[in-house]
Formats: structure tokens, sequence, C-alpha cells
């Protein structure tokens, strides 16, 4: 547990240093902010009011989180960080949980600005939190399976963007496009529009939304990034 907090308030400092990190988890929610403010809320807008929370919020943790998380990782190796750290006493896992935990804790933040953006209270609230860090905590082991497998930070980076880009993009796309709706339905981050979308009425009606198969969609997601962290860790390990 020590060797944990260890990690978490190294993680905290070093984040704190990071303005490019920062900036992201600052931008997203004042993209989202801005369209909502002076779009979504427009008289002539004909969308639902939370289109943009939705998509930003996707984008959010599709695209932020994963190079992040992968870069923290890969970055350490290549600075022989970790070396210093298992001389220190820190176990791999306690190194894992340290780094996971930092993101997920600093995750709540932009999660509570959409939250606020979105007027979300009561089941919206518990619904939206629920979905939002679901998603954290898919893209934290998926940025540490591809820090884990990565050489370096430039190739963390190369391998990251891409499926970032892709978890982002889809969802904010699958909304005009039925067909990207389905292929992307598999996807944790489209879940997000899933919920969100039992959030408003359009044109009298809810939509008819099953919260449970969306849940169970993110669970599995969840389920098959641990089994790729763990054959990842398995076959590189930490070696710094």
């Amino acid at each position: 547990m020590n060797s944990v907090k260890a990690v978490f308030k190294k993680q905290i400092k070093d984040t704190y240093h990071n303005t490019a990190t920062l900036v992201q988890f600052i931008i997203f929610p004042a993209v989202a902010f801005a369209m909502t403010h002076f779009v979504a809320r427009s008289h002539d807008f004909e969308g639902p009011e939370t289109m943009f929370i939705t998509m930003m919020s996707a984008a959010f943790v599709g695209m932020a989180l994963v190079p992040f998380v992968a870069g923290i990782i890969a970055e350490d190796r290549e600075q022989k960080s970790l070396r210093f750290l298992v001389m220190a006493g820190v176990k791999p896992p306690g190194y894992l949980l340290g780094i996971g935990g930092v993101v997920f804790v600093t995750g709540l933040f932009p999660a509570l600005a959409f939250s606020l953006m979105g007027r979300f209270s009561g089941q919206q609230f518990g619904l939206f939190m629920a979905v939002f860090m679901s998603g954290v905590v898919a893209s934290i082991l998926l940025g540490l399976t591809i820090g884990v497998f990565a050489g370096n930070p430039q190739a963390a980076t190369g391998l990251a963007m891409p499926i970032a880009m892709v978890l982002g993009f889809g969802p904010m796309i699958s909304p005009f496009n039925e067909t990207i709706e389905r292929v992307f339905s598999i996807f944790y981050t489209q879940q997000l529009n899933v919920v969100m979308d039992s959030f408003h009425v359009i044109d009298g009606y809810r939509p008819d939304v099953n919260l449970g198969q969306s849940f169970a969609i993110i669970g599995a997601n969840i389920g098959v990034l641990i089994v790729l962290f763990v054959v990842a860790f398995a076959k590189k390990g930490l070696k710094g």
C-alpha cells in the first residue's frame, strides 16, 4: 500500500507539471461548454441539448486518456525511472495501481464538469458518472497495455493515437450514420452515447434504451482489456 501511495504522489506531481496533459483535461470540457452554450441552447438548434456534451465526453475518454496513460509507462521505462522505483521497493502491481489511480481520480474532474454542463441530477447524474468512469477504467487498461507493450514514448504514441482516434471519433460520427453506429456499438465509448440517449425526449418520445445491455458491453470491453493487459505484462513486463 505504501508503494501505491508513493507512485500516486509521484504521478500527481508529474501530471501537475505536464502542461500538455493538463490542457487536454481542460480543452474537451471547454469545447463542450462553448458548443452547448452557443449552439445547442440556441433557439434554432434541432438536436438534443446534450449533443456536444456527449460527443466531447466520449472523445475525452477515448482520445485523451489512452495516449496519456501509455505515455506515462513508456516514458518511465525510457528514462529508467522504473529502475529507481524498483530499487525503492515498488512492485509492478503497486506501480500500475498508482498510475491508474491518478488517472481515475483526475478523470473525475472533467466528469463533474460535463455533468454540470448537462445539468444532470438524480438518476441522470448517477448514470452519467457510472458510464463515464467505466469508460475511464477501460481507457486506463488500454493505455497500460499499450505502454507496457511499447518500447519507448514514440512507439507508445504511434500505437495509442490511431486507436484513440477511432474510439474518440467513432461516437462523434455515429449519430449521423446508422452503419457506423452499429459497428461502434461494441466499443465502450459508443455506449456513452447510448446511455445519454435515454436522458432526453426526441419528437415527443423517450428512446427505448437498454441500460443493462450498455453496461454489459462496457463490462465485456473491460474484461477483454484486462486479458490483453495480462498477456502484454506477462510478455513484456516493466523492464526499465
